[in-house]
């Protein structure tokens, strides 16, 4: 069996896997839902979110380590992740290969090498610096404080690290440690200098443009849930996403351009593939051309997916060995061995040093240019309500790789991905929209917290969500609180009965408490025509039927102090009582008047959750007239609205 084809079988199985584990993350605990499988398993294995996180948070949540064994097949074998079981990847491939008919005069030329090629290089230096900030500083803002021997030991690591990155475009080792020891020695005196808690802070960016974050979010908020209208296998009614079309446009783009050049975001965009291909520029085995000189027909370029030019000097992080060289090779000059390439090789492609240099700069000045807002501190967004469990806004904010698992898996629906509305660093991050899909945040349900794969949502027990047992004393897990907008509630300013949102509170006791009070309609008073029974004849009337039924409507006389007798059913001319009207002073000619018994609501801070079920539920559709907003969260003590 060919190499190519053993690749092709790998691809195929790792891309079924994905797309299995994709329509697995259902909320459940059946054999075709969540329960038991690794739902998290390709993003986990991808090494940039897992070294952006860790560099950003200071701590590696326990299931990113799978991207060690990603590392080590790099460092052996290189970007064979790239090539042979990144799902992402595969795709690509398979759409350029659909592809290829309409370039066949362009193949060569299109797999060739491109300058272009070393933007996903520039973005990685932005990830890893807007990443590192605070790890580099020892800014009070971190959530882990370290001592000053550990701190001074990172800066040397960090310079390290920079040095050995810029050794890659700039010829004089030298220059290279004299640049990155200034660059770090300068960051960390303005750590010192500058308040770190505003000025000086990291930002995890990795999830914005990560190939598995990207895929994965488009897969659980735009495709699974358009493929789902037809089949309703997945969700209990059809799904709606927050900014789905944004969305739906940037996967559909990134594929679409394997039409223009085969694996289009692979090989100009991916920062994974970046990151990987520095990590195996220089592995154990790899694709080489056996002699210095070949006819230099060029077939091995043609089929190549990663344009790392086989038949020159190999651009080695460029390789996603693919293997198409091996075959495609009349001469049989080309293989996979340990041995370098007698053609010569390129660690990495045209990347310039003062494109590095200003990619690590733009990396440490956009994290605190995004946060110069305040919107992840005291001026964030009222609307940014976030799921049960979340950590605080900048250590949620530095953990959360936007991969949209935890939207994936809500039962409801309720988590949507955040728009421009809310910061522009907390796009596409969880948020809760009671407005939209089933219901609001249910009490019983605690999947969030299970299926983030960083800990931005820390895994949660119904217990602690409910306040109860063990965690009765710290009370119920808040995200917020319900407030009543009294200019659209019915019973605040129509005068219409409704009680529907305290009917709907799933707090006991109720959340939602009803103050109840009599007012007399602005239509009548009516002349009383003639009494059958409980039905009640008014002279001169003209009601819309049906409008008085339901009970909380009555008949009295006009100026009496009794309440009156409750309406069951009306007609144009006439209502239907509760019972027969006894009262001597209901006679033809006697004046009555409606009134309304109204239950206007009010919000108990204490026991509101913010679970959206009020919300969700609420007849005035739009602008809900009960609405959830971030003040008394748990997760942030100075938003806390006291007791009162």
């Amino acid at each position: 069996m060919r190499i190519v084809t053993v690749r092709r079988i790998s691809q195929v199985f790792f891309l079924g896997l994905f797309l299995w584990l994709a329509a697995v993350t259902t909320f459940g605990e059946g054999r075709f839902q969540a329960r038991g499988w690794p739902l998290n398993l390709f993003l986990q294995l991808d090494p940039l979110p897992a070294l952006a996180t860790t560099l950003a948070t200071g701590t590696l949540y326990a299931g990113m380590a799978w991207a060690v064994a990603t590392v080590a097949l790099t460092i052996v074998v290189g970007r064979a992740f790239c090539g042979w079981i990144c799902p992402f990847g595969t795709m690509h491939q398979i759409i350029g290969w659909l592809g290829k008919p309409f370039r066949l005069s362009q193949r060569t030329r299109m797999n060739g090498p491109s300058r272009w090629q070393g933007v996903k290089f520039y973005l990685l230096a932005l990830i890893l610096a807007a990443a590192s900030a605070e790890l580099v500083t020892g800014s009070a803002s971190r959530s882990v404080t370290w001592p000053v021997p550990a701190q001074v030991g990172i800066a040397v690591a960090v310079a390290i690290l920079v040095w050995w990155a810029l050794t890659r475009v700039v010829r004089s080792a030298a220059r290279a440690a004299a640049w990155s020891a200034i660059l770090v020695a300068a960051f960390m005196a303005a750590g010192r200098i500058l308040p770190g808690d505003e000025v000086v802070v990291s930002v995890d960016l990795v999830g914005w443009i990560s190939p598995m974050t990207f895929l994965t979010r488009g897969m659980g908020t735009v495709v699974l849930p358009l493929l789902d209208r037809s089949v309703g296998l997945f969700f209990s009614a059809p799904r709606h996403s927050q900014g789905g079309a944004l969305l739906g446009i940037l996967l559909a783009a990134s594929l679409l351009a394997n039409f223009v050049v085969p694996r289009f975001y692979c090989r100009y965009v991916c920062p994974s593939g970046a990151l990987m291909g520095l990590l195996g520029r220089n592995a154990l085995w790899r694709v080489a051309r056996t002699v210095p000189a070949c006819s230099m027909c060029r077939a091995c370029d043609a089929d190549c997916e990663g344009a790392c030019e086989p038949s020159g000097a190999i651009k080695t992080s460029e390789c996603v060995l693919c293997m198409n060289c091996l075959p495609a090779c009349e001469e049989g000059v080309m293989t996979f061995r340990t041995q370098p390439s007698m053609a010569g090789e390129r660690p990495v492609p045209d990347v310039s040093r003062r494109g590095v240099l200003m990619s690590l700069a733009s990396g440490l000045a956009l994290a605190p240019a995004l946060r110069m807002a305040g919107q992840a501190g005291a001026m964030a967004s009222p609307a940014l309500v976030r799921p049960p469990g979340s950590l605080p806004e900048p250590e949620f904010l530095d953990r959360c790789l936007r991969c949209g698992q935890c939207m994936r898996i809500c039962p409801t629906g309720v988590l949507q991905p955040a728009g421009f509305g809310n910061g522009v660093e907390a796009l596409w991050t969880p948020v809760l929209n009671n407005s939209i899909g089933t219901s609001g945040c249910q009490p019983n349900c605690v999947a969030c917290g299970f299926a983030c794969p960083t800990g931005a949502i820390r895994p949660f027990s119904l217990d602690e969500k409910l306040g109860r047992g063990d965690f009765a004393k710290a009370g119920l897990l808040k995200v917020g609180c319900a407030f009543i907008d009294r200019g659209r509630c019915l019973p605040w300013a129509m005068g219409r009965p409704c009680i529907v949102c305290q009917e709907n509170c799933p707090t006991s006791p109720k959340a939602i408490v009803l103050e109840s009070i009599v007012e007399t309609l602005r239509e009548g008073p009516y002349e009383l025509d003639e009494i059958k029974g409980t039905r009640v004849k008014l002279r001169g009337a003209l009601l819309r039927p049906g409008r008085l039924a339901g009970g909380d409507h009555l008949l009295a006389m006009a100026g009496a102090t009794a309440h009156g007798l409750p309406i069951l059913d009306n007609d144009a001319t006439s209502v239907v009582l509760a019972r027969p009207a006894d009262d001597a002073s209901f006679t033809p000619g006697a004046r009555l008047e409606v009134r309304v018994r109204l239950h206007r609501p009010y919000i108990d801070p204490d026991r509101c959750n913010g679970c959206g079920i009020c919300q969700h539920e609420c007849p005035v559709v739009g602008l809900r007239a009960v609405r959830i907003t971030s003040e008394n969260e748990s997760r942030d003590p100075r938003r806390s609205m006291g007791r009162g």
